[in-house]
């Protein structure tokens, strides 16, 4: 579903109006991580800063480096994250978005999320591209980039239509996604929550390496 975006920044209005975008992250260290969502040309769309060793996740997206223009709230259930749900709320409103629950065992094999409305409705599943894929990423080469496919709908990933893909590109000291939203214009699934998955495989990645 389409939002309507109350504006005090140009660029929190353009990051989550936007079809495509960059999202990439600094190689993990002792510090953290670091996250900036980019749009073609460079320029910063969205700013996540997560310090290390935090059990209860609580993620801030900001439209700015100084972290002064807060975006979204995106904040795990619990400790545990092996099969976590983040809720996702709308920093400016407090109003909530949806939530987003890594499906544990499954992403054993092939990583695997759920996207849900702020009812609890299943409306998308993102999934990596490939179970062959997601085996030889695990098992035999980190340098194979992940690659995630955004289906809408509550069914099995590859039963609905692909509404956005999340391509990765390997780089031995940058993890980068060009998230490509076209195949969803009128927003079915919420941009805000698309927005919050890139963070999380960025963070959730971050936290693997």
């Amino acid at each position: 579903m389409s939002q309507s975006i109350q504006p005090y920044g140009t660029h929190q209005v353009d990051v989550l109006q936007r079809s495509s975008y960059v999202a990439r992250r600094n190689f993990f260290n002792f510090f953290g991580i670091t996250c900036r969502i980019l749009d073609a040309q460079g320029l910063l769309l969205a700013f996540v800063k997560l310090r290390a060793f935090k059990l209860r996740e609580q993620i801030g997206v900001f439209a700015d480096e100084a972290q002064t223009q807060p975006v979204l709230h995106i904040q795990a259930r619990s400790i545990i994250d092996f099969s976590a749900t983040y809720d996702v709320t709308d920093a400016r409103s407090g109003a909530p978005v949806g939530a987003l629950r890594r499906r544990g065992w499954k992403s054993l094999m092939k990583d695997e999320w759920e996207l849900s409305s702020p009812t609890g409705e299943i409306i998308g599943r993102l999934a990596e591209d490939s179970t062959l894929l997601a085996l030889l990423r695990r098992f035999l080469s980190a340098l194979i980039p992940q690659n995630y496919h955004l289906y809408l709908g509550a069914g099995a990933p590859g039963t609905g239509p692909v509404v956005g893909r999340f391509i990765g590109t390997w780089n031995p000291f940058i993890v980068r996604f060009q998230v490509d939203l076209s195949a969803d214009p009128s927003a079915r699934i919420d941009r805000r929550l698309t927005l919050a998955a890139a963070v999380l495989l960025m963070t959730i990645e971050g936290k693997q390496r």
